[in-house]
C-alpha cells in the first residue's frame, strides 16, 4: 500500500516491534506453563468457580481467533472518523495496565468461554494456541494496514483500534498466566 512512496511504515516500526515482542513473550510463557503439566494438573480446578489450565488454554486460543476476526472485520470497513478515533486515544496504556491486572474479575463473553470439548489433549490445545498466535505475530510483522484507523468494540474496554486489539491479545494471555 505504501511501497515506493517513501512513507513511514504502517504501523510505525516501534509499535510493530512492541506488539511483536509482547506477543512472542506471552506465547513463550504460555507454552512454558502448559508444557510440563501432568494430566491431573491440566484438568485441576483450584476452586469450583475457577477454570482449569485446560479451560484457560481453550479460552485463550478461542479469544485469539475471535479477536483476529474482529481486527479483520474492522480492516475491511472504511477508516473510522476522527471522533471515533478520539475514543481510542490513549488506550494503549490502559490495555497494558488494566488487562493483566487480576484485581478486577471479568466475565468472559459466552463466545469465548471454554466448552471443554474443543481440543482433546494438552498437546493439541498448546499446538492450536501456538498456531493461532504465530498467525497473529505474522500479521503484525507483515501488515501495511493503518491499524490505528480501524476500530472494533471490546465488550469491557469499549472501542479499541486494531493495534490495541493486538496489545490486548498479549495482555490477556499475561492475565491468565
Amino acid at each position: 500500500m505504501n511501497e515506493g512512496l517513501g512513507m513511514a511504515q504502517i504501523p510505525a516500526q516501534g509499535e510493530r516491534d512492541r506488539a511483536m515482542s509482547y506477543l512472542h513473550a506471552t506465547r513463550k510463557q504460555f507454552l512454558d506453563a502448559v508444557g510440563p503439566a501432568t494430566p491431573q494438573q491440566w484438568t485441576f480446578r483450584p476452586a469450583p468457580e475457577a477454570w482449569s489450565m485446560a479451560e484457560i488454554a481453550e479460552h485463550l486460543t478461542v479469544t485469539e481467533e475471535v479477536a483476529m476476526e474482529a481486527i479483520e472485520k474492522a480492516l475491511a470497513a472504511p477508516p473510522a472518523s476522527a471522533e471515533k478515533k478520539m475514543e481510542t486515544a490513549g488506550k494503549d496504556d490502559l490495555v497494558l495496565r488494566a488487562v493483566p491486572n487480576r484485581t478486577r474479575r471479568v466475565q468472559a463473553p459466552e463466545s469465548v468461554q471454554p466448552t471443554g470439548n474443543r481440543w482433546a489433549t494438552r498437546d493439541a490445545a498448546a499446538a492450536e494456541f501456538k498456531s493461532r498466535r504465530d498467525r497473529t505475530i505474522a500479521f503484525i510483522e507483515q501488515t501495511n494496514h493503518e491499524l490505528r484507523s480501524h476500530i472494533a468494540p471490546h465488550p469491557v474496554l469499549g472501542p479499541l483500534d486494531s493495534y490495541q486489539w493486538l496489545l490486548f491479545l498479549a495482555a490477556h494471555t499475561e492475565r491468565h498466566l
